[in-house]
């Protein structure tokens, strides 16, 4: 995959982290009561256990993490930079998929169809970044 895949798959895994991590940071309780789109889907933080503010912001704060270290690879514009947030993202995005997909009871048919699609989308966004770049050829490295 080339450099101009990796930094749009990279950006646009720095919306989706950006819109998670600087709402559960900034205003945890709003985070909590109606994430994650209030009038379309219900709530799916708070059907999964009582409020923790500093469960919610230590999320946000990881979000904000990815994204930046996201930001960093992708004006770096090196393959071995995004490989290395790729990789993060994918030991968050497994194991968070797989307890939500585990947890699906209580939730609206709706949301328990939506839910594991947003989620597997950070998942299915990082697996070409942990790719390794392709070679360039001598005729790709000649200036014309």
């Amino acid at each position: 995959m080339n450099t101009n895949w990796r930094r749009i798959i990279l950006w646009a895994l720095n919306a989706l982290g950006a819109f998670v991590g600087a709402w559960a940071l900034a205003a945890p309780r709003s985070f909590y009561d109606v994430f994650p789109v209030p009038g379309v889907f219900g709530p799916w933080v708070a059907g999964d256990g009582p409020y923790n503010e500093h469960l919610v912001r230590d999320v946000g704060s990881l979000y904000l993490a990815l994204v930046a270290a996201g930001v960093v690879a992708a004006l770096m514009r090196r393959a071995d930079a995004s490989v290395a947030v790729g990789v993060a993202w994918l030991v968050f995005s497994v194991p968070h998929l797989a307890y939500h997909v585990g947890h699906l009871h209580g939730l609206a048919p709706l949301d328990a169809i939506a839910q594991p699609i947003a989620l597997a989308a950070t998942l299915v966004l990082a697996i070409p970044l942990c790719l390794p770049p392709r070679r360039s050829t001598i005729s790709e490295r000649e200036e014309p």
